[in-house]
């Protein structure tokens, strides 16, 4: 298994593609990609079999990444296009998993107190929960509202209780259908902190990007569906190392027109290069972009726009 040290598909197998010169299709994987407007792309990788799963290192099922350029200096205008973009992909998988009354719970992973790990929390405060006021005032609603419920669990550090133990003793007392789970993800590239989002519908393994695995949310734990959507807020320091050596290559490159050396270090996976390097001093850092805040509120709307729209029909 690669040490891929992102939690994305689309990265995962741009990354496995690159380290086996593979130049069309990795077996047991299916992709398309398609441009939404000049700001914003989607790409699916959907893994068809075991073959696929085992060269990602991700279960089978469908994988969507929406990129969304400057963020940070979004519009709301360009906040509702992207929150559009989300809704109707998350339709469809959510057709593929319930009917349009099926009971949805949305969970919002991570801690509030700290910005990069806060977007879950943040979104859950702007979800559109009914499932109360159709038990208790049915009257003031349409009859085809679904019930939305939705729930911020902390972390293991503030609660000391797993939080796959603190969902599935919610499920297994109000019996949703279906789990939304938000959650922070790393990436291995820059351009993509909190600009990213990935949609799945195998469920989410909890600080897996970090090396910090926590028990697995999926339909294996919980008996029920889960889509999990991922957000890019952390990158390590080697991989902004790589990032900005490639930098320096191209502008080389592009001055000198020819380099061989040049060439052959840009084909080459600078990452785990640089790791071995960074990881024994403890070097190795998480880190955030200072615009983090910015981002954070931005997509935090994006997010939480695009769930209520698509859970209602």
């Amino acid at each position: 298994m690669y040490s891929f040290r992102t939690d994305l598909a689309l990265e995962r197998r741009n990354i496995y593609k690159k380290a086996n010169k593979i130049e069309n299709e990795v077996d047991g994987i299916e992709t398309e990609e398609e441009e939404i407007s000049d700001k914003i792309k989607t790409s699916r990788v959907k893994i068809i079999d075991e073959k696929g799963a085992e060269a990602l290192g991700k279960p089978i099922g469908n994988y969507i990444t929406i990129d969304i350029k400057n963020l940070k200096i979004a519009t709301d205008e360009d906040i509702q296009k992207a929150s559009e973009v989300l809704t109707k992909e998350l339709k469809v998988l959510l057709q593929k998993h319930v009917n349009n009354k099926d009971d949805i719970l949305v969970v919002g992973l991570g801690n509030i107190y700290v910005t990069p790990d806060s977007l879950g929390p943040k979104v859950i405060n702007e979800i559109d929960v009914t499932r109360h006021i159709l038990t208790y005032m049915p009257e003031v609603i349409p009859e085809t509202t679904r019930p939305v419920s939705a729930i911020s669990p902390g972390v293991l550090g503030t609660t000391g209780i797993e939080t796959l133990e603190i969902i599935k003793g919610i499920v297994e007392n109000i019996h949703p259908k279906l789990l939304i789970v938000i959650d922070a993800l790393a990436s291995r590239s820059i351009e993509r902190i909190s600009s990213t989002i990935q949609l799945a519908d195998t469920g989410i393994t909890p600080g897996a990007g970090v090396g910090n695995t926590r028990k697995d949310l999926s339909k294996d734990t919980l008996g029920i569906p889960v889509i999990a959507l991922g957000i890019p807020t952390v990158v390590e320091a080697a991989t902004i190392a790589a990032d900005s050596l490639d930098l320096f290559i191209q502008k080389i490159q592009e001055e000198a027109k020819s380099n061989e050396i040049l060439n052959k270090l840009q084909e080459d996976d600078k990452y785990e290069l640089i790791k071995e390097v960074l990881a024994p001093e403890d070097y190795n850092f998480i880190v955030t972009p200072k615009e983090i805040d910015d981002l954070i509120e931005n997509m935090k709307d994006v997010v939480a726009r695009g769930i209520n729209f698509a859970v209602q029909e």
